[in-house]
């Protein structure tokens, strides 16, 4: 069974960037899709980026499209979301997810806290 762990959440300023990265513990190269999503406080899951390989493609919710970048690094198996000029609506868990495609996925990690805030 695959297992994921995101790490690299935390305290940032408005305005300041953040990585996450979500380690699988065996080839996640095995699964087309990977995406991030979060849960702010008090709010509902909110899907924020996928990337599909044989779609060859990105996606991003309006809100964060723009400031995040989403990746894979299939040799280290870990995903990447590279989140710039952040807001304070951005705090929220983040998790990371992998699937068949940006729309069902298998697996969850854990989830890292991300917090936006001066």
């Amino acid at each position: 069974q695959l297992q994921l762990v995101e790490s690299g959440g935390g305290l940032v300023q408005p305005g300041g960037s953040l990585t996450l990265s979500c380690a699988a513990s065996k080839d996640a190269v095995d699964y087309d899709a990977i995406g991030w999503f979060r849960q702010g406080p008090g709010k509902g899951t909110e899907g924020v980026s996928c990337i599909s390989n044989s779609a060859g493609s990105a996606y991003y919710a309006n809100s964060v499209k723009g400031r995040f970048t989403i990746s894979r690094d299939n040799a280290k198996n870990t995903i990447y979301l590279q989140m710039n000029s952040l807001k304070p609506e951005d705090t929220a868990v983040y998790y990371c997810a992998v699937g068949a495609w940006c729309g069902e996925y298998d697996y969850w990690g854990q989830g890292t806290q991300v917090t936006v805030s001066s």
